[in-house]
C-alpha cells in the first residue's frame, strides 16, 4: 500500500473520515495544528496498528558494511516489534486514505503537513494483510521480547532509523509478560 504518483497517504483505523481537519495531535512535539500525510517511502512505517509501537532502520548511503551486517544483516531494511503485538498486527483493520499532494510540504524529511483542510481522493482503501506488505516490500518484520536493545544498537549506529510509539514498548529490561510466562515456565521444567 504505497501512494501514486501526486499522492501522500494518511493511514487511519477509521473507515469513516470525509474530511481531515488540521489538529495537534496528543502525541505532537510542535505546537501548529496539521494534517500528516506520509509518502511512498515512508508509507511503510505506517503498516502497523496505531498504538503498535515499533524500531525501524534501514541501509543508506552512509552506512558502514559492519554497521548494516551487524544490526540489520543482509537486508536494507528491517522493522521490529514486540511480541505482544502480533495478534493486534494480525487483527487490525487499517485503512489507507489518498490526498492530493500539492495540498502538502514535506516536514522534518520524514513526512508530509498541511494547514489547510484537506479531503481525500476517494474512499478510504483496507490496506489488508501487515505481514503480506512487509514480505512483498522485502522489508524483513522482527519480533522482539523487547526493542530498546535494538532501539540502542540502531540509534548508536550510520543506519538510518525511525522509532513510533516508543512510548507504548514495554519498559526497559522487561519483557511482554506472555513472553516472561513463557520464559519462566521453561526454565522451571
Amino acid at each position: 500500500m504505497r501512494p501514486e504518483p501526486g499522492q501522500v497517504l494518511h493511514f487511519s483505523e477509521d473507515p469513516t473520515i470525509t474530511v481531515f481537519e488540521p489538529h495537534v495531535a496528543a502525541t505532537a512535539k510542535h505546537a501548529e495544528p496539521y494534517v500528516w500525510a506520509v509518502d511512498h517511502d515512508r508509507a511503510p512505517d505506517y503498516w502497523f496498528p496505531r498504538q503498535c509501537p515499533r524500531a525501524m532502520a534501514w541501509a543508506e548511503e552512509s552506512t558502514t558494511e559492519d554497521d548494516r551486517l551487524r544490526i540489520i544483516g543482509d537486508e536494507q531494511r528491517v522493522h521490529a516489534v514486540e511480541y505482544g503485538w502480533l495478534e493486534a498486527m494480525r487483527t487490525v483493520e487499517l485503512y489507507a486514505y489518498r490526498l492530493p499532494a500539492d495540498h502538502f510540504e514535506s516536514f522534518g524529511g520524514y513526512c508530509h503537513v498541511s494547514t489547510r483542510t484537506v479531503r481525500p481522493l476517494g474512499r478510504p482503501e483496507r490496506v489488508g494483510d501487515l505481514f503480506a506488505l512487509h514480505a512483498a516490500a522485502g522489508i524483513q518484520l522482527r519480533v522482539l521480547p523487547n526493542l530498546w536493545p535494538f532501539w540502542d544498537r540502531v540509534t548508536a549506529s550510520s543506519l538510518g532509523f525511525s522509532g513510533t510509539r516508543l512510548g507504548n514498548a514495554c519498559p526497559r529490561g522487561q519483557a511482554h509478560p506472555v513472553f516472561q510466562s513463557e520464559s519462566r515456565s521453561i526454565r522451571s521444567t
